[in-house]
């Protein structure tokens, strides 16, 4: 019999509200230094200029940028993924294997939610747990925990044929949160999909985020969507790539839809357009 689609329904992803988080450590400690790192691809392109860079304990750092300004090679540097032509990476804090070193408490979401065609849901999510040697009663604890986060316990049978667009990028995030990472990398994740689906995703993303007192860098095209999402932007430039400038956003966390329809949301897409502008315009080639 032919698998049947799942119905287009994004569930809401199980996290405590806002009033009962607890508070988080907000040490400001360093989780990431990009010391002086530059990319030189082998075919002679500079990827990257010298970047120098230091992602904070519990931030939600957005990189964003004009095509081919590095925003993804710079996030695989960071993932460990791409070593640079030039400098250093330093990875702290106890929850890397060393000093200098990234280790698994650290989990990367591509653009694709890259699924295993003919593996279902929990399979899918439980790879890094199998890669990992960790025992059967460990893993499937872990599973159901990460499923059950992300929305998808009743789905956990399925195929990822049977998913919608959003539902399968909700069980790539899974798979990452299934290591308990303290760092998350986050590579466009929702840029192909639609505006409803990706404003849902983004306010679950915050939830998220603050609920399991992560840090995350997360690579993006969209103004909106940098400026819900971060702490802080960065705003970089092409060829080379290089960091253009920066830009706090200071509004509290969580962020609902009422901040997406403030005058100071306005305000802020209006600044990061214009710097965007001056960045763009900084580009050579």
């Amino acid at each position: 019999m032919r698998a049947t689609t799942a119905v287009e329904h994004i569930p809401t992803l199980n996290l405590v509200t806002a009033g009962t988080v607890r508070a988080r450590q907000k040490s400001g400690e360093p989780v990431v230094e990009v010391l002086s790192a530059e990319k030189v691809f082998a075919n002679g392109t500079r990827g990257l200029d010298p970047i120098d860079l230091t992602i904070r304990d519990g931030e939600f750092v957005s990189l964003i940028g004009p095509s081919g300004c590095g925003k993804s090679t710079l996030l695989k540097l960071v993932a460990g993924l791409s070593e640079p032509t030039d400098g250093k990476l330093v990875w702290w804090r106890g929850g890397f294997d060393q000093v200098g070193q990234p280790g698994r408490q650290m989990s990367f979401v591509f653009q694709d939610p890259t699924l295993m065609p003919w593996s279902r849901v929990e399979t899918n999510v439980r790879l890094p747990l199998d890669l990992a040697g960790k025992n059967t009663a460990e893993a499937n604890q872990r599973v159901d925990a990460a499923l059950n986060t992300v929305g998808l316990s009743e789905y956990r049978r399925h195929f990822p044929r049977q998913l919608s667009g959003g539902m399968r990028m909700r069980a790539s995030i899974a798979r990452a949160l299934v290591t308990d990472p303290n760092l998350l990398l986050m590579d466009e994740p929702f840029g192909a999909l639609d505006e409803f689906t990706r404003n849902k995703l983004d306010s679950d993303l915050v939830s998220l985020w603050w609920g399991k007192s992560l840090t995350v860098i997360f690579v993006t095209h969209s103004i909106y969507e940098a400026i819900f999402l971060s702490t802080r932007i960065i705003i970089m430039a092409a060829r080379p790539g290089r960091i253009f400038g920066e830009m706090i956003i200071s509004e509290p966390h969580p962020r609902d839809d009422s901040f997406r329809t403030s005058q100071r949301f306005a305000q802020l897409c209006r600044d990061l357009s214009n710097m965007l502008t001056e960045a763009s315009l900084a580009s050579t080639g």
